[in-house]
């Protein structure tokens, strides 16, 4: 692969989306990171990143609402969604995949099998993509 995936990081929380943008750059990713639900939709929208990483808690909108308007958008719904959260609700799982979004990891969680997710999303991503006909 030529092209380095890019990764859209939409979180709030300003440093953690610039520790987590950093350690994905050194593993040879681009990142483009959002603080608030609207700005990811839009740069998602605009950019077509090949995965972006999620909270559920944003100042404008959930992140299920989020999943929501990704998934029902054929410019965006087969870009993969991690959802990271502390969120602690026992039916975060079901919302999570309700939602249109396959993949989750509790906050905090360990930065290596956050990397292993990724690259596994995209290459499930990309295989979809070139089963499509």
């Amino acid at each position: 692969m030529d092209e380095q995936p890019t990764i859209l990081i939409v979180d709030d929380d300003e440093v953690l989306a610039d520790v987590l943008s950093r350690r994905l750059q050194q593993q040879g990713f681009v990142t483009l990171t959002a603080d608030s639900g609207q700005s990811g939709l839009d740069t998602a929208r605009c950019e077509h990143p090949a995965l972006i990483v999620l909270d559920l808690r944003l100042p404008d909108i959930d992140g299920f609402a989020i999943c929501e308007q990704l998934a029902d958008s054929s410019d965006t719904c087969a870009i993969p969604v991690i959802i990271l959260s502390g969120m602690e609700e026992p039916d975060i799982l079901r919302r999570c995949r309700a939602a249109g979004c396959h993949y989750f990891l509790r906050k905090p969680y360990d930065p290596n099998a956050l990397l292993v997710l990724i690259r596994q999303a995209i290459h499930e991503a990309e295989r979809w993509d070139e089963a499509e006909p």
